[in-house]
């Protein structure tokens, strides 16, 4: 792991154009190599979005494999960069929300695009932060990984076994919850909510913070800028009357938010991720061999 992360600290001094067509080939090669995770892909692809053509999906499928292997070489530039390159990069639209943070607990929703760190770096240019934090199997890499996380502002990472406890607590005392929202996580706190009309066990934990706290759920989405000119991300209105008294509507509302930003960057969402894995009671597993 040691020398891999030298590599990647020394791409990091590359023009970001190069660096990323530097992700995509490798994208390209791991998009053959790595069979399991493009079966997951094109599993996923198939159930989310039937109404492409096999040849589409296959090549929706090779697209994502480069764009989650440029975001990875291009966490270099996010962990060693100075904070001026990038503010150049980083385009936000229209601004981080401090004013509203400021004004009252604040969960900034994050889907699992591929760009996700970016809008974490984005955020914490600005201002610091709570989050839930899954500790790397390699130590090294996961030293690397806190450190770049939080490398200009004190950060709140908390483990999930932990609960929502310390989030509340953290919230309360000023620090906006980036969350994400989005995988699977088991059927716990978690109904069936339709994700691209499949049920997917979805987490009411938004809603549920939200609604103890008050807070305000503002969407933020990090894609890629074209032509390699860098990222952008983009936060959206706080959501309204949320999260209302059904946590099972609540949910569903941001898949079906999720839903619209995935099919504008269809290529960049986590699609290696076995979002269908639980599966209701008797229903077969959509991964499984056959």
């Amino acid at each position: 792991m040691k020398p891999l992360l030298g590599l990647m600290w020394l791409l990091h001094w590359l023009p970001l154009p190069v660096l990323g067509r530097f992700g995509d080939a490798v994208g390209s090669l791991l998009f053959v190599l790595l069979r399991a995770r493009r079966r997951i892909a094109l599993t996923n692809l198939r159930l989310c979005m039937p109404e492409l053509s096999e040849a589409e999906r296959v090549a929706l499928a090779r697209a994502h494999f480069q764009a989650y292997s440029r975001s990875v070489w291009e966490r270099a530039i996010l962990w060693w960069a100075p904070p001026a390159r990038l503010r150049r990069l980083i385009q936000v639209e229209p601004g981080v929300p401090l004013e509203q943070i400021a004004r009252q607990p604040t969960i900034l929703l994050c889907p699992h695009f591929v760009c996700l760190d970016v809008a974490g770096v984005a955020v914490m240019l600005e201002t610091s932060l709570c989050s839930i934090y899954v500790q790397q199997k390699n130590q090294t890499f996961d030293e690397v990984l806190r450190r770049g996380r939080s490398r200009f502002r004190p950060v709140q990472l908390f483990s999930r076994k932990e609960g929502v406890k310390p989030i509340i607590r953290a919230m309360r005392e000023g620090l906006p919850y980036f969350m994400l929202p989005d995988m699977d996580f088991g059927d716990k706190d978690a109904p069936f909510v339709p994700f691209f009309g499949v049920p997917a066990a979805t987490l009411t934990a938004p809603g549920r913070i939200a609604a103890a706290t008050g807070a305000a759920v503002i969407p933020v989405v990090a894609t890629f800028l074209p032509n390699y000119a860098g990222w952008r991300v983009r936060f959206y209105p706080a959501f309204e009357d949320y999260p209302g008294e059904d946590m099972v509507a609540s949910a569903r509302r941001m898949n079906a938010f999720i839903e619209d930003r995935v099919r504008e960057a269809p290529a960049e969402y986590f699609w290696t991720h076995k979002r269908f894995k639980t599966r209701p009671e008797g229903e077969p597993s959509p991964y499984a061999k056959r």
